[in-house]
């Protein structure tokens, strides 16, 4: 389920419905391919995190952190970064924003996701700029867990899968799953039970088993409804149409895809390696997800020009009616559907 939330830097941060599990929010910083425009930067999307002061970045292009200024999103939350690929739309924002991150003082470190080459151009660019980083910088390469299959991250609430694109340099997509909620407490059964309102309720929410003071064993569990699915959002750029980013995107809530040019440019698809706004409609309707949003525009179809965004949009709806596309600051909450 998906709900738009107030455009970031206009409104206020948005929130979950009350008992639903917290939502993970998007915001895009850069929707378009290749070079900036005056409406859209180069590829970024930004992740905040549910019950917790946490950010995670998917890419970063130029003018990345000028975007995070022009939100209400806190670079200071930020805490792990995933590149999908070494072209520098995706990846010449990255120095900037890591050397500002040093001179603010405030990072307490930061987990960098990526192909092979990231470590060696950030060490690199780092050195001959004389540049130095003051906080822990972690580098973990993510061919071995894509071509595995593999997870590449267990934090205890989130989990992060990656598999490789087809591009014309090493590319993936990752996937961010939610664990499994508990199922919603039933209050007023405790409260028919007599079970006193405080710090037990927390205990019994979770699930657990207490002992009352009057000696009552009360299994948490059996106060919880069913356990309740935690939202799922992949981000798939950039590629033309492979089974391994249908695959990766099974089932998930929200398929974040590029979609470089119109159906009528795709044999310039095919030979640049990008997507169309159909494959990327292909690529959600064989992989059931939920809804699919747009991203990484052509510059060619700005507003005005013979072919718009709005072109791309109806020939993936046409595919996929559940389609949106994607602008800079759009953000919105993913929630897990319970269909």
């Amino acid at each position: 389920m998906l709900r738009a939330a107030a455009s970031p830097g206009v409104g206020a941060c948005p929130q979950s419905f009350r008992g639903d599990p917290p939502a993970v929010q998007v915001t895009f910083l850069g929707t378009s391919s290749g070079v900036p425009t005056r409406a859209r930067n180069v590829s970024a999307v930004a992740l905040r995190l549910p019950q917790r002061a946490e950010l995670w970045l998917f890419d970063c292009g130029e003018g990345t952190q000028h975007q995070f200024l022009r939100s209400d999103l806190r670079v200071s939350q930020l805490s792990r970064i995933f590149i999908s690929h070494m072209h520098g739309d995706h990846v010449f924002g990255l120095p900037g924003l890591l050397a500002s991150l040093g001179l603010a003082g405030t990072c307490s470190g930061i987990d960098l996701y990526g192909p092979d080459p990231l470590r060696d151009y950030l060490e690199g660019v780092l050195r001959t700029s004389s540049t130095r980083i003051s906080y822990p910088l972690r580098s973990h390469r993510v061919r071995q867990a894509a071509q595995a299959g593999t997870l590449l991250l267990d934090d205890g609430d989130l989990t992060v899968r990656c598999a490789p694109l087809t591009h014309r340099v090493p590319a993936y997509a990752y996937r961010v799953d939610q664990k499994p909620r508990a199922g919603r407490f039933d209050v007023e059964q405790a409260r028919a039970l007599g079970i006193p309102p405080g710090p037990i309720y927390a205990d019994l929410k979770a699930g657990r088993t207490v002992t009352l003071e009057d000696g009552r064993i009360i299994k948490g569990e059996a106060l919880c409804g069913p356990e309740r699915p935690g939202s799922s959002v992949v981000i798939c750029t950039d590629t033309v149409f492979c089974e391994a980013a249908v695959e990766l995107a099974r089932g998930a809530d929200l398929l974040i895809h590029e979609s470089t040019f119109a159906h009528a440019e795709a044999e310039m698809a095919l030979q640049r390696q990008h997507s169309t706004s159909t494959m990327a409609a292909q690529t959600a309707l064989a992989a059931g997800v939920k809804q699919l949003l747009l991203t990484h525009f052509s510059p060619r179809y700005m507003p005005g020009n013979p072919v718009t965004p709005d072109d791309l949009l109806a020939e993936a709806r046409a595919i996929f009616p559940n389609t949106e596309l994607a602008k800079d600051f759009l953000s919105l909450e993913v929630a897990a559907s319970e269909a």
